[in-house]
């Protein structure tokens, strides 16, 4: 299988498993990554996603060896990767769950803008971020071209587009595509320490949040108080916002129960 879904308690594994590849794109491994989104996304007991990749590297970009052809061939090939890529990405932005990225090794093209649609990133300490998408005459694909400037500024950005330098993962952290940088040898353990906590919180908040933020780029003022405010009403209507304040009046730590 190209891509392995696991259950971890509350916890989803999307382990991306083509190692002798790199971990890289071709239609098999998209449309398995779309599969397994939705599969997460239909299940209401996940409360954190994390997704990985199996080997020495999380993904090295789009399995260029499939590009190869006439200009009509290498079209549908790039056409039947990037549908289900983008349709698995969607899924998961738009279901409440956090979803964490562990990085290793080659973080690359499609890898690359991957790692920037989660909405946490940790980076073991040999990971190498390469955006690569004008390395081979193309612009970018899955969410990149929407998040990396949201990241890192749209100056920024547009070097690591146009440029396609290397960037190391202390780099990675100082520019904010990563959350924290580990030992590559604790990448698993930090990664699943990191999303075990985020599976005790309140998902549906947590979900809020995030379309919050998105929104927030293009709204005026006006619209995102407006946004704020209906979102903070229909988290007064759940069940954890009730326990988060029973438990601060009683000076303990919330037991959240992702609704």
């Amino acid at each position: 299988m190209p891509v392995l879904l696991a259950r971890q308690g509350p916890i989803a594994r999307i382990r991306f498993n083509r190692p002798a590849a790199l971990n890289a794109l071709d239609e098999a491994t998209a449309v398995a990554f779309r599969d397994a989104c939705r599969a997460v996304a239909a299940d209401r007991s996940v409360r954190c996603v994390l997704v990985e990749g199996e080997g020495r590297a999380f993904m090295a970009g789009g399995d260029i060896g499939r590009f190869g052809g006439t200009p009509d061939e290498s079209a549908a090939a790039v056409s039947d990767i990037i549908l289900p890529l983008h349709d698995g990405l969607l899924t998961l932005r738009r279901q409440d769950a956090p979803v964490v990225a562990a990085l290793q090794g080659a973080v690359a093209g499609a890898g690359m803008s991957l790692a920037l649609a989660c909405d946490l990133a940790i980076a073991a300490e040999d990971a190498r971020f390469v955006f690569a998408y004008t390395a081979i005459g193309t612009t970018p694909d899955g969410s990149g071209s929407f998040f990396l400037p949201r990241l890192v500024g749209l100056r920024r950005a547009m070097e690591i587009a146009l440029l396609g330098e290397p960037i190391n993962a202390a780099r990675a952290l100082e520019l904010g595509l990563v959350s924290q940088v580990v030992p590559t040898v604790d990448l698993e353990s930090a990664a699943l320490a990191l999303a075990e906590r985020l599976a005790a919180g309140p998902t549906a908040a947590y979900g809020r949040v995030r379309r919050l933020y998105e929104r927030s780029f293009g709204a005026t003022l006006a619209d995102q108080l407006e946004a704020e405010r209906e979102a903070f009403m229909a988290s007064t209507r759940t069940r954890d916002f009730a326990e988060g304040c029973r438990a601060f009046t009683e000076k303990r730590r919330p037991q959240f129960h992702g609704e």
